[in-house]
């Protein structure tokens, strides 16, 4: 099977342990498995229920207690609704791995996850993208998804909030798209891993497994949860579907640690307290980065509504790779370059860490973007 190199993870993989100021980070700020179990109360006797765990296969679909967690997250899901995977990377890629077959017709979105478009592709699917552009504030075009819908489309992803852009579809929009999906029978895979950071206040974003009877959610403990070392994602869908992707994870998965599920699920007991916490973060750092776009003349964006990346705009004659390979050399700052999205003139940067990094992290582009204009560029 030939598969599209994955620009974002190679490029991470080549440049992260070297990195001063790792402003390419996604997930907010980590938690420690000591501030996890504090949250959860008696952390001591936590930790010796985690000492006396005896190491065999976990529930196979996740147990109870998470599923139960997790399913609250969503307005009609029940625990049979939610199938436990070790991330939602890999979650993205069992809910392809259960629908795409050779020579069905996908749509994604672009830019986004690159997952989205290039398992699809792999399995041999005609992937069309539909792009997202600045002028929209990087939303789809839903007359241009229309066109693009035939008869035969098995499946249309999207992303939301988006990676790298931060851009939000809201109620309106994602019903609309499931509408579309659903006058050809197509399904919709949505990947909500940053679902639950909405940085305006008392806007509640629903998932498209709520929405339409053929919509597939995928959300992981990595991004709003802070917790990614424990490598959890889930699939939620209609129980139908849910069966078939379980049939798959068989041959892929079998199980996800005890421990991780163990932990994964003190924090659903504690999500309120965690997305506290994280909605402060981001919203704060937001203000940062929002404050140093302003200031910067050849530098712009859109502003994010969601998640925790935005997606810079410069208006230097250089090219996205070498300008962050410049960066990380001149002073250890790390960004991934719009060229790894299919953009060029593009940075993705993170925001949702310790401000003082993200600081040190906009002071290093700006020594850059100096150097930059002493050369005329």
């Amino acid at each position: 099977m030939k598969i599209e190199t994955f620009g974002v993870e190679r490029w991470m993989d080549l440049y992260e342990n070297e990195a001063i100021n790792n402003v390419a980070e996604t997930c907010v700020d980590s938690l420690r498995v000591k501030d996890l179990l504090e949250m959860a109360g008696e952390p001591q006797e936590k930790m010796e229920e985690i000492m006396d765990m005896r190491l065999t296969y976990g529930e196979i679909p996740g147990s109870e207690g998470l599923r139960r967690g997790i399913s609250g997250l969503y307005g009609s899901l029940k625990p049979e609704n939610i199938l436990v995977m070790n991330g939602g990377s890999a979650s993205n890629f069992l809910a392809m791995y259960t629908l795409v077959e050779p020579g069905d017709h996908v749509i994604a979105v672009n830019p986004s996850y690159q997952q989205l478009r290039s398992i699809p592709e792999s399995f041999g699917a005609e992937v069309e993208l539909l792009h997202l552009k600045a002028e929209d504030d990087f939303l789809p075009d839903l007359d241009k998804l229309k066109a693009m819908v035939r008869s035969d489309t098995k499946l249309i992803c999207i992303n939301n909030p988006n990676n790298p852009t931060g851009s939000l579809m809201g109620s309106d929009i994602l019903e609309q798209i499931a509408g579309i999906a659903r006058e050809v029978g197509a399904w919709v895979h949505s990947d909500e891993v940053y679902r639950m950071l909405v940085h305006e206040e008392g806007i509640y974003v629903p998932s498209m497994a709520d929405i339409y009877e053929k919509g597939i959610s995928v959300g992981s403990m990595s991004k709003a949860f802070s917790l990614a070392g424990l490598r959890l994602g889930w699939i939620a869908g209609n129980s139908e579907f849910i069966n078939e992707c379980m049939i798959r994870r068989d041959y892929t998965n079998i199980s996800c640690g005890m421990i991780d599920d163990y932990l994964a699920s003190i924090a659903m007991e504690n999500k309120d307290r965690i997305l506290e916490r994280n909605l402060g973060i981001i919203r704060n750092n937001m203000e940062i980065l929002d404050q140093w776009v302003k200031g910067e003349k050849r530098m712009d964006y859109i502003k994010p509504c969601g998640g925790t990346t935005a997606f810079l705009k410069y208006s230097y004659e250089i090219n996205s790779k070498e300008f962050c390979s410049r960066l990380i050399k001149m002073n250890g700052t790390f960004l991934v370059p719009g060229e790894c999205f299919g953009m060029e003139k593009w940075l993705r940067i993170g925001y949702a860490f310790d401000p003082e990094v993200l600081t040190k992290g906009l002071q290093g582009i700006s020594e850059l973007l100096r150097e930059l204009e002493k050369e005329g560029l």
